[in-house]
């Protein structure tokens, strides 16, 4: 599924949330998002400068691929002892 919104439009909206009172439906109407989306935005980067969102979307991004290389490296290893283990 393709993204829509940049970390930048996502603070943006939530702030326009907080700031003008109108309701979350006609925010998310006038916007084209679901409504679980805006919660989950907001669950997510509420509170957030965009800097801050940018570094942690940088952080998950970083998080994902080391997370990937542990996996690939315990592959290794396990292969590496039956390996040994049969000679």
């Amino acid at each position: 599924m393709k993204k829509r919104h940049n970390e930048e439009q996502i603070i943006r909206i939530l702030r326009e949330a907080e700031t003008t009172g109108v309701q979350i439906r006609e925010l998310c109407r006038r916007h084209n998002i679901t409504e679980q989306t805006f919660f989950r935005w907001r669950n997510k980067y509420g509170g957030m400068e965009v800097s801050e969102a940018r570094r942690l979307k940088t952080l998950e991004s970083e998080n994902a691929k080391l997370k990937k290389l542990v996996a690939e490296q315990l592959l290794v290893i396990e292969g590496l002892r039956e390996f040994s283990g049969k000679k």
